[in-house]
């Protein structure tokens, strides 16, 4: 079995305000690539000492230098066009920010996370976490109706480019010596919420049909790469731009399916409110993989009860043996740049809870 680590979290980190004007002064020319990276440098280093501080068992760069989870596959590839924000119509997606789609071929200009992981093994001192998109996330994402079907006649079509990209990133990760991978793909919770089922019906597509085609490329991305020894899981959440939220449900409608296909050690699971359902769900994931429990919240400031916290993992523990369980927010806390609405101060409490409820659950 893969190591678990029991005080996990899933990645990003409020950016402090200094990144955040060095980051504007850049896109508005004021500032060079270089001195961007030192800001960089800088806020991540502080964020590892208070990860240190928090108690932390595995260490993120914050994704500091992305401006949103996915960013780190939109900037290093060609192909990509932008388009202006979508109306938002139907389920709420919690987001306003131009959006870019396919246009052209995609083709890999650079490593995705060579700069992050580099910096990180250097200067973490811990094992360190990687995250990046899913296949079936950046195809979801990416690929547009009506301006795609130039580079690629169907979504099916683009898979195969986005699996070698992420295929190989994964590769040259485990060969760098990084000890954990989190693979982001939120977007299987559509298939929970009744609303985005109708809608994908409404569009001419089959749910059902979508989500083995997701499974067949995520796995297509993981299968036979020897991970010596790096931990390999899959992030799940309900959307988490700003506080917001796109979804919601209980796991069970897609629980025995994806829990026993997907290729990966563990899942890391949002249950931070009643959106999630209960833990019944977890009776299905095989007895070999981790389950994190994402039991604090990143949407509020107000930190949680150490007590409930135990509570509800013994909860679980009657769905899942206690000793394949971990602890994690839901969601990381910057999703996008511009962060959820709780202080730095906050964010620090619920690392430290993280901590404390994993050291008081398993010592």
């Amino acid at each position: 079995m893969a190591t678990t680590y029991r005080a996990d979290h899933v990645g990003s980190l409020l950016r402090p305000a200094e990144l955040l004007q060095a980051r504007e002064a850049h896109s508005q020319g004021q500032i060079r690539p270089e001195q961007l990276r030192e800001v960089e440098d800088k806020a991540i280093l502080d964020a590892l000492e208070m990860q240190r501080q928090a108690g932390m068992d595995v260490f993120t760069d914050g994704e500091y230098r992305r401006t949103e989870f996915r960013s780190v596959f939109a900037d290093a590839v060609s192909g990509l066009v932008e388009l202006p924000p979508p109306e938002q119509t139907g389920p709420p997606l919690g987001g306003v920010n131009p959006v870019m789609v396919v246009g052209d071929k995609v083709q890999r200009l650079r490593r995705l996370t060579a700069h992050e992981s580099s910096f990180l093994n250097q200067h973490a001192g811990a094992p360190v976490k990687i995250t990046l998109p899913s296949v079936s996330q950046i195809v979801s994402s990416f690929y547009r109706p009506g301006v795609s079907e130039g580079a690629y006649p169907s979504v099916s079509a683009l898979y195969p480019a986005i699996i070698a990209i992420l295929r190989q990133e994964i590769e040259e990760l485990v060969a760098e010596g990084v000890s954990y991978i989190q693979i982001d793909a939120p977007r299987y919770t559509y298939f929970l919420d009744d609303r985005w089922r109708q809608r994908f019906r409404e569009q001419g597509e089959d749910p059902d049909v979508m989500i083995d085609e997701w499974i067949e490329a995520d796995n297509s991305s993981l299968a036979g790469i020897d991970l010596k020894g790096a931990t390999i899981a899959m992030h799940l959440c309900r959307g988490n731009n700003r506080g917001a939220w796109f979804g919601e449900g209980s796991y069970a409608p897609i629980a025995e399916k994806l829990f026993n296909t997907i290729n990966v050690d563990g899942f890391l699971l949002e249950f931070d409110s009643d959106r999630s359902g209960g833990f019944e769900p977890l009776r299905f994931v095989p007895r070999d993989k981790t389950v994190v429990l994402g039991l604090i919240t990143t949407k509020t400031g107000p930190p949680e009860n150490v007590e409930d916290l135990l509570r509800r993992i013994d909860e679980a523990a009657r769905y899942f043996p206690m000793q394949n369980l971990a602890i994690s927010p839901q969601c990381g806390f910057a999703t996008f740049f511009e962060g959820n609405p709780l202080s730095w101060e906050e964010q620090r409490r619920k690392l430290e809870l993280v901590a404390e409820t994993a050291r008081r659950a398993w010592g």
